[in-house]
């Protein structure tokens, strides 16, 4: 196997960058091989054992490329939650989305622990989006190299006050501090001798995707439930009770309910409509499909419906007749789903960034389109959201308040 002409361009161009500054960046779409253009930029610069930090579904497919194309260092990967675990000797940091380090104005846990131990470390970062809700995202993405161009600034409010137009937001509770307006103007030309940018337009190829709405009608029960809520605020059952005595309660309620499942005050959670999962299955009799789904007991709301024929695991359903589902916010980053014919969603999620990049899960070089179904029930919350989200803006509680009733 070789890489491609475009991934040895910028592979040599990436060890370049890594050897002056300490830091790369590949900002790269997906499915354009962030993976194997790193791995080759770890080749290049004479790495002896490299760590890749990426997601736990990500790891098989990363451990593959590596096997595939010969590479001789010590490859040790291992996903975000597991890292804590590891104490070995590295010579070069990976991390893959690494978006996910641009927590603001505080740092994750994770981006602590990376920052604690292995801020001397070269490193390369991957990411199709390396800000994708804000420029602000940029600050502690770097801060965990010793090699940041913001060495100056020990924290993210001292960096703000120079990088960020910020400004007061109102909310019920009180009045807080809005860091998401970095300015741009004065960010990016500093940062952007650490990038390397890459569409799928430059790599020959444009993915075009074909989106299908499809209502479900669910069980009369179910808008039973839903419209007591939104008038009473409260359903209570022989043993359980449904809260929804604040607006985000209620947003999160309706959002499970109209999809078939409903979690109480207990934290138990239940099945209360198989609607959906009947009509994907009849829909799609005889095909291979990979599902999205947004809450834990909608996956086991299809596992009844299909029973056998399907998995959460990648490798079983890349190697098998079955299809496979997945929870959104796990599966839109870091893996491919090329093997389905289509893409299902049972459920949507709030998230802008969960939409454009879950839709692209299915492309690859030599696959272009992808055929991409939403099912949502008649009457429900899941038209609202999608009309947000797929004009990148996040459902928030304040678009519920003003097009719920709309």
């Amino acid at each position: 196997m070789e890489l491609r002409n475009y991934q040895k361009e910028l592979a040599n161009k990436g060890v370049t960058i890594l050897t002056v500054h300490g830091i790369v960046y590949l900002a790269m779409e997906v499915r354009t091989g962030k993976t194997l253009t790193a791995l080759e930029i770890a080749k290049l610069y004479g790495s002896k054992n490299v760590l890749f930090i990426t997601k736990k579904k990500a790891i098989s497919s990363i451990e593959k490329d590596y096997k595939n194309f010969g590479y001789t260092f010590t490859l040790t990967v291992i996903n975000n939650e597991s890292l804590h675990l590891i104490n070995g000797e590295y010579d070069l940091l990976i991390s893959d989305e690494h978006h996910r380090n641009g927590a603001f104005p505080k740092p994750n846990k994770v981006t602590q622990l990376i920052k604690k131990k292995y801020a001397n470390l070269p490193m390369i970062f991957l990411s199709g989006t390396p800000h994708p809700e804000s420029y602000s995202q940029i600050f502690h993405q770097f801060w965990i190299s010793n090699n940041t161009p913001f060495g100056y600034y020990t924290n993210f409010y001292k960096w703000a006050k120079d990088f960020v137009n910020v400004k007061q937001k109102h909310l019920g509770f009180g009045i807080i501090n809005d860091y998401s307006q970095a300015k741009i103007d004065i960010l990016k030309p500093i940062i952007d001798k650490y990038f390397i940018r890459y569409t799928q337009k430059d790599a020959g190829f444009e993915t075009s995707v074909n989106e299908n709405i499809l209502y479900c009608n669910m069980l009369e029960s179910t808008y039973n439930i839903a419209k007591s809520l939104k008038k009473d605020k409260v359903v209570k059952g022989v043993f359980e009770a449904i809260l929804a005595d604040t607006a985000v309660k209620e947003m999160s309620k309706l959002h499970q309910i109209y999809s078939g499942t409903v979690k109480f005050e207990s934290g138990k959670s239940m099945i209360i409509d198989h609607s959906k999962g009947f009509f994907i299955k009849d829909k799609f009799e005889g095909q291979k499909i990979a599902i999205f789904y947004k809450f834990k007991e909608e996956f086991n709301l299809l596992k009844e419906v299909f029973g056998d024929l399907l998995t959460d695991d990648l490798s079983v359903f890349d190697n098998s007749n079955k299809n496979i589902a997945l929870q959104i916010v796990s599966g839109r980053e870091g893996i491919s789903l090329a093997n389905a014919k289509y893409l299902v969603y049972f459920n949507i999620d709030f998230s802008a960034v969960s939409y454009w990049q879950s839709r692209d899960r299915l492309t690859t070089m030599e696959r272009t389109t992808n055929d991409v179904y939403w099912i949502f029930s008649k009457g429900g919350i899941e038209s609202k959201i999608y009309k947000s989200v797929s004009n990148k803006k996040d459902f928030t509680l304040s678009v519920f308040k003003k097009t719920y009733n709309d």
